[in-house]
């Protein structure tokens, strides 16, 4: 799809959301589950949805709360339940709701001390640091956010005692519970008043902030960035990590310089995305527009999602690094500089990240472990330390502590932040640099992704393609040598297809939180032949489509 005029331009009144109509639409309109559009719907990171188009009001949040009590009931879950919310306007709203019904289920709920935001990764730490040497009475988290999404959007994530986002067996189990709880006009569904749920004896207050910035240390060699005065710059593109970057260099005691301070749920201080909507994306250019203008006065820059589990690097000369690029960075570097990591610690990526990772995993002699799309997959790898770092194109990753033990099983935006900072010092030079370097020894690939709209049910024609489907023998002029359905590293179904030849490969797929396909390809032969292979990806996708 072509960018809209708009795009990367600052945000005029006409595209901003109307705040008090949308919190107003999240209270008093009732979804109907006759429409599937309005049910309770776990993607691939959680339930989305707008209160505009009835597909995130209050009965959902208090569906989907009550089903997760009846959930944790089932597994004998039944410690803490750490509570997070980022700065989407409806997520406050949410939060309410959700704390009605867990208080009136008597789960001790720990929320974030004076009602701060907390960023994704903080509540996958919580939990894990919680659980820590237990066997029973463990915790569990709810994250109320859309991510990246517009801001009329709102979000709701479950993450078990494993702290990672929940695999489709427990969001399938919720979903139906949830669904029906809203099919019955929400019978059974147990609430009480918010003044008394915030004040019930199980609802408790946690210093989130506190607890995750003091052990940041102990997975980022903060020494190493402080000592070569790295100057950093941060836009926080105003969400749930705000408030976290300040007390960060305060305790490390670095150069950082939060560029953006601004809080405000109509994040009209952004540029916007390619289509013209505000999206509040640390990996597109259009949207990171105003501290890539920043670059020169920085050694390195960077931003973080709404949420603060995706991140975004800017660099002075390559500007912002393509999400692909610097991971392939970032796993060339750790895989050298965390001595104390397992030997057989492998390289976790999506089916739709760069081959450069590949080559360079190989390079370092590591094991590739190859997953569909979601960062889910990479949970357990991470959890017991099979899995050094975990990355998904779309700018999300997470790695392990420095000794090798569990830092997040949920992406973490900060972390990979302030790697960019340590590689720059312990270097001498920063990721964009040294991905040039990448290239000169692996070819240097074009990689694009290209996006358009789909209705639920072609979606869901897309997410069967099958391998017998793609009637082409050759590839950009290349024999083709796999398609995939599934996974190399765990056999899971990619939900679509993936074509790959010699020196290029495709893959097609719905996406799990919009109404939108994606088509992702990429060439180590140049953009003409990334071009061909779009094309030649897109007729595929056109004839799944259309069932010719």
């Amino acid at each position: 799809m072509k960018p809209s005029p708009l795009a990367g331009k600052p945000a005029t009144p006409a595209v901003l959301v109307d705040v008090s109509k949308l919190v107003t639409a999240y209270y008093s309109d009732v979804p109907d589950v006759s429409v599937p559009e309005q049910r309770v719907k776990f993607g691939t990171s959680g339930h989305r949805g707008s209160a505009f188009e009835n597909s995130f009001n209050e009965g959902h949040v208090l569906a989907i709360s009550q089903a997760i009590c009846d959930y944790r009931v089932q597994q004998g879950i039944n410690g803490p339940l750490f509570l997070g919310i980022d700065t989407h306007a409806l997520s406050e709203p949410a939060c309410a709701s959700a704390l009605e019904v867990l208080a009136a289920n008597g789960v001790d709920v720990m929320l974030a001390e004076n009602d701060e935001y907390t960023p994704t990764p903080v509540i996958s730490h919580a939990i894990l640091s919680y659980n820590r040497g237990r066997a029973s009475g463990l915790a569990d988290g709810i994250v109320i956010t859309p991510s990246h999404n517009p801001p009329d959007s709102g979000g709701f994530k479950y993450n078990p005692p494993n702290g990672g986002p929940a695999d489709k067996d427990v969001t399938g189990w919720i979903e139906a519970r949830a669904n029906g709880f809203l099919k019955n006009g929400l019978q059974g569904v147990k609430r009480m008043p918010l003044e008394k749920a915030l004040h019930a004896a199980t609802t408790h207050r946690h210093d989130f902030l506190n607890a995750y910035v003091s052990d940041l240390g102990n997975v980022i060699d903060m020494e190493a960035i402080r000592g070569a005065n790295i100057s950093m710059g941060v836009d926080p593109l105003g969400g749930a990590g705000v408030h976290y970057w300040g007390p960060i260099a305060e305790r490390y005691g670095l150069n950082l310089t939060v560029v953006n301070e601004a809080v405000d749920p109509t994040f009209r201080f952004m540029t916007v995305d390619w289509d013209g909507q505000i999206r509040m994306d640390p990996s597109s250019a259009y949207a990171m527009q105003s501290l890539i203008g920043l670059k020169d006065r920085f050694d390195i820059a960077f931003a973080c999602d709404t949420d603060h589990d995706r991140h975004g690097i800017v660099t002075r000369n390559a500007g912002l690094l393509p999400p692909n690029h610097y991971l392939a960075v970032s796993i060339f570097y750790l895989f050298q500089h965390r001595p104390e990591w397992s030997k057989d610690a492998a390289v976790g990526k999506t089916v739709v990240s760069s081959q450069m990772i590949d080559r360079v995993t190989t390079k370092l002699g590591r094991q590739l472990y190859e997953v569909p799309v979601g960062f889910k997959w990479f949970v357990d790898g991470l959890l017991d330390g099979l899995l050094g770092f975990g990355g998904e194109e779309s700018a999300g990753a997470s790695f392990l502590r420095r000794d090798g033990s569990v830092w997040t099983t949920d992406k973490d935006g900060i972390v990979p932040a302030l790697l960019a900072a340590e590689i720059t010092a312990r270097m001498g030079r920063d990721p964009g640099e040294i991905y040039r370097e990448l290239t000169r020894e692996f070819g240097e690939p074009a990689y694009d992704r290209v996006e358009a709209p789909a209705t639920p049910a072609q979606k869901a024609m897309l997410s069967k393609l099958s391998p017998q489907q793609v009637r082409i023998s050759q590839l950009g002029g290349e024999k083709i040598d796999r398609i995939l359905d599934r996974a190399p590293g765990n056999n899971a179904p990619i939900g679509g297809i993936k074509v790959v030849s010699a020196s290029g490969w495709f893959a097609a797929r719905p996406s799990g939180t919009e109404d939108i396909y994606k088509i992702y390809a990429e060439s180590f032969r140049g953009e003409d032949h990334l071009r061909a292979l779009l094309s030649e990806a897109q007729t595929i996708v056109d004839q799944a489509l259309t069932g010719h």
